[in-house]
């Protein structure tokens, strides 16, 4: 383990070295001080929620691994959420999903009000983090076949849009409590297992949903309304209604925000590369940074080529900005707190490797059509000294560096998770 004076060297060290090829390693830190990474809270629970009647997740996700400790309800995940924060140096948001309310009494989906999320309000201004937001249209009775808000009953169709139209209440008076906009994201599973005969009406029916759910104005600076992207689910393997396309053709026509999902494009596809050109024509996009691995299978976050390249097109398209940048995955099989620190930790430090990188050496040599020192700098970029950087970063704001942090996780796990025992496993 790094002593604070060996850190305080080695990063004098590093910064000389960053210095010669023009990065100034302090503003570079500044810049990452401000990123607030939007932390996904059903990592916590297995995307199992606190209503009175939760059920077995379905409708296209699934949750392996029975690792014990999994959060039972709303204290024991917003005491596992402080452990986490307090191992992930800057200061960061937390993303709701809308069966994690405080229901004392049974309340279904289309019936939820700001006062069962009054209690995360209440936390996050006492924690000084904002809120994110997402309606749930899974693991309902009115989800069961695969299909929401293109549902071909009206009566079942009206009950997911008045879902949605409760969603985005609650989203604006989260806004409107922290100061900032909270992120409304809006992902339905709907789709088919097998080929379909008519692609076009659920598409059509999909689009006059939203355009209802979204019919109220709301304030800007209180809620942004979100839509993400799918190539595939389980049980939608061969048509899933809310394409690339359409949200894309939805977000540009509407005014919405476009959501995309790193496990949610074909396994050859990559998001780094449509970041520059869905902001060509929208202000700005959110992204759901996760880790699919043969299929959206929503892994915890590693230092994958992916995601460097996430950070660094935004980075280097100059889109700090105008990309929001959640989490979305879940691991039943580790230490949940841990999924959360690795997965997060992980994400900024992409984002410090690509702050650190001399883009304006980059693209001048780019620009000047000298792609040998383009590409010689991109490859001595990868040996530079990173590692020094981030521990000092991470002892700097009274974070542990290395892997310091996961004695912490492991105190926590004995004191306090192993005592969650009267649970059911999850999903296998």
């Amino acid at each position: 383990m790094t002593s604070t004076p060996n850190c305080d060297a080695a990063f004098e060290l590093a910064s000389e070295q960053y210095a010669s090829i023009g990065v100034n390693v302090k503003a570079a830190l500044s810049m990452l001080s401000n990123i607030a990474v939007s932390v996904h809270c059903w990592q916590g629970d297995d995307v199992v929620g606190f209503e009175s009647d939760a059920r077995a997740l379905g409708d296209g996700l699934a949750v392996t691994g029975n690792y014990p400790g999994r959060a039972r309800n709303a204290d024991e995940l917003r005491s596992d959420l402080r452990l986490a924060y307090s191992l992930i140096p800057g200061k960061h948001r937390l993303n709701l999903h809308a069966l994690y309310g405080d229901f004392e009494t049974p309340t279904d989906r289309d019936e939820i009000e700001v006062s069962h999320f009054q209690s995360w309000i209440d936390w996050a201004r006492d924690q000084q983090i904002s809120l994110d937001f997402n309606p749930s249209f899974f693991s309902h009775r009115n989800a069961s076949d695969g299909f929401t808000l293109a549902h071909s009953d009206p009566g079942i169709r009206q009950f997911w849009i008045d879902h949605g139209i409760a969603c985005r209440k609650i989203a604006a008076a989260m806004g409107a409590d922290q100061g900032n906009p909270c992120i409304n994201n809006f992902w339905v599973p709907d789709g088919y297992k097998d080929t379909p005969a008519n692609r076009r009406q659920p598409r059509e029916r999909l689009a006059d949903s939203l355009d209802a759910v979204f019919a109220e104005p709301l304030a800007s600076d209180h809620t942004l309304d979100a839509v993400e992207c799918k190539l595939f689910g389980i049980g939608s393997e061969s048509y899933v209604v809310g394409s690339h396309e359409f949200y894309m053709g939805y977000a540009m026509s509407r005014d919405k925000v476009l959501c995309l999902d790193a496990g949610h494009f074909h396994p050859t596809e990559v998001i780094s590369d449509k970041i520059s050109s869905v902001l060509m024509y929208l202000p700005q996009i959110l992204l759901h940074v996760s880790r699919g691995v043969r299929w959206d299978s929503d892994h915890v976050v590693t230092y994958t080529d992916e995601l460097q390249a996430i950070m660094q097109e935004i980075v280097r398209g100059g889109y700090l900005q105008r990309v929001n940048i959640g989490l979305d995955f879940f691991d039943a099989s580790i230490n949940r707190v841990a999924a959360w620190v690795i997965g997060t930790r992980n994400v900024l430090k992409a984002l410090l490797a690509a702050l650190l990188e001399p883009v304006d050496l980059l693209q001048k040599a780019e620009a000047e059509g000298d792609y040998t020192t383009r590409l010689a700098l991109m490859e001595e970029q990868k040996t530079m000294p990173l590692g020094a950087v981030w521990d000092y970063y991470c002892e700097s704001t009274g974070v542990p560096s290395g892997s310091q942090w996961l004695s912490n996780v492991r105190h926590y796990e004995n004191s306090i998770l192993a005592d969650r025992s009267d649970i059911a496993p999850s999903i296998i």
